[in-house]
This record gives C-alpha cells, structure tokens and sequence, in this order.
C-alpha cells in the first residue's frame, strides 16, 4: 500500500491522517510546530474512542489505525518515501504556493501533490511546481471521518490520470468524490460561504437574532445545522478567507465579507476552536448558546 504523507495536523489534516490510516495506508503526518503534531495524533485517538463508544469501530480498529500514523519531525522526512502528499496548511495563498515550490524540489517527479484548500486556485498552486499534470485538490469536508464528500478538483493541467488515482483514493476511503473544475470556491463553498455571509449581514442588520435565524434555515429548510453555527463549526477566519477568494477571484460585491464577520475574527472571536464566535462554547466543544455580538 503507497505511504500517503499528510502536512499540517489541524483538524482537517488530523482528520485526513485519520481515515487513510483506517483504510491501511501508511501515513505520516507533519506540521511545521511539532506540538501540534502531537495534538493533531490525540485528537484522532479521541475520534477513534468516539466512534468505539458509538459501536462503528472496535478497539482492536483503534490500534490498528493509529500504529499505521508516524508522526515526522520535519517535512524532508515526511515525503521522504511517500508517493502522495496532501497539504492541510491554512488558507493562506502564499503559504500553500511556498509549500508546494518546497514540495517540488524534496519529492520524487512521479509523487502527487494534493491540497485539501477548500478555495484556493489549483491551476495557480501547481503553476509554482515542474509538475502541474500530477496536482491535483482533494477537498474533504469537516469533520473529516463522518462526511462522505470529497470534491476532487481538476486544474487546468490536472492529467486524466491524476484525477482518475485521486478520485480512486477517495473511494478507497469510502468516501463519494465528485470531480469538479477549477473555480473560486469549487462548488461547495461558492454556494455555502455566500449563504453564511448572508446570515451574518441579516444577523448585523437586527432582521434576526442568532438563534433566530439559525432556527429559520433549519426548520424551515430542513438543514441540519444554522448557518452561524456551521460557520463557529467551520472557524470564522476560514469563512473570511474563503470569501475574500471568492470576491477576489469573481470580482462581484455579493461575495464582499459582511463587516460583522471582519469584526469578529479581528476580535479572535473564531468561533469553536476559540471557545467563542457567534456562539459561546465549552471546552468539549458544544456550542452552549448564542453569544452577545452588540454589547
């Protein structure tokens, strides 16, 4: 089975790391802070003992998975025998070009370079490699072992080929990848992120509250979740980014950020992961209740 080497050990890259290990590749999982490599390795060991404790997986699963994930202490030693690496590094644009320039130059021509960006141009991240026929997205959704979509996104050079192995992966994982072209946002997150900044200029406008207008999409369009919940859950400086994607790469005002959202990620209100968003949190993680926004 091909070593799979994941970067960034985040919650999408922990999460990645996760279900390929359950699929039995081996995986090696980096981040440019150790610590957090570390972390991103407990977080999957407590994944695993919630889906033991629901009765989808046994222990014995458990321990099979996470001797498959080796922790690197470097990127050259992440890649060093992989034949695909995928990146979970921030949504930040120049983060992700360097990343795979560095990519480029320390693995094999033959290895695929994947990103998971959930917005970002993979014409323009394969654009920085000597290999832009082997790159390809690989966009897994949050949280990552219970979703089953995986957009696959074909870049302007992404060969039939890479496309073919990428979306083969995906089913491997069990998962149900939909190929897709690349556009700003994909497909995904160029209809959720406008519905999201939506609700926040309805939220700033007073039209709603926050329970309010949450309760309206879920009750009245059978969504699972409100859009400024989903948005806590997402992390408001990734829908931040997302948009500002989106507004620069269509150049039309209805992908503009609202205001309140800028407000509040440039208060490190980021929703769950900083205990506080739209929403207040618990240190578990769930959502308590909404959280004063005018104060």
């Amino acid at each position: 089975m091909d070593k799979i080497a994941v970067i960034g050990a985040g919650t999408m890259g922990s999460g990645i790391a996760q279900v390929f290990a359950m699929a039995r590749f081996a995986v090696s999982l980096t981040d440019s802070d150790t610590s957090a490599a570390q972390r991103g390795l407990e977080s999957i060991s407590r994944s695993l003992d919630r889906q033991i404790k629901k009765g989808t997986i046994d222990a014995d699963l458990k321990e099979q998975t996470l001797l498959r994930i080796e922790i690197a202490p470097d990127l050259p030693t992440a890649v060093s025998d992989a034949r695909t690496v995928i990146e979970a590094v921030p949504e930040v644009q120049e983060l992700k070009s360097e990343l795979f320039r560095r990519l480029d130059e320390i693995t094999p021509f033959d290895c695929l370079l994947l990103s998971n960006t959930s917005s970002i141009s993979i014409t323009r991240l394969a654009a920085v490699t000597r290999r832009p026929d082997r790159v390809a997205g690989m966009h897994f959704m949050n949280p990552v072992p219970l979703m089953p979509l995986v957009e696959v996104v074909r870049g302007q050079q992404t060969s039939q080929q890479t496309a073919d192995r990428v979306m083969g992966f995906a089913r491997e994982l069990g998962k149900e990848p939909v190929l897709v072209r690349d556009f700003p946002g994909f497909v995904a997150n160029r209809i959720l992120m406008p519905m999201i900044n939506e609700a926040v200029y309805t939220l700033q406008e007073g039209v709603a509250g926050i329970a309010e207008i949450d309760a309206v999409m879920k009750l009245g369009m059978s969504h699972p979740m409100g859009p400024l919940l989903l948005a806590d859950y997402i992390g408001l400086d990734v829908c931040l980014s997302i948009l500002r994607v989106l507004h620069e790469g269509f150049g039309q005002p209805k992908y503009a950020p609202a205001p309140l959202l800028v407000n509040l990620v440039q208060a490190g209100r980021m929703g769950a992961k900083s205990g506080r968003g739209f929403y207040r949190w618990s240190d578990e993680g769930k959502a308590i209740e909404p959280a004063v926004i005018f104060g």
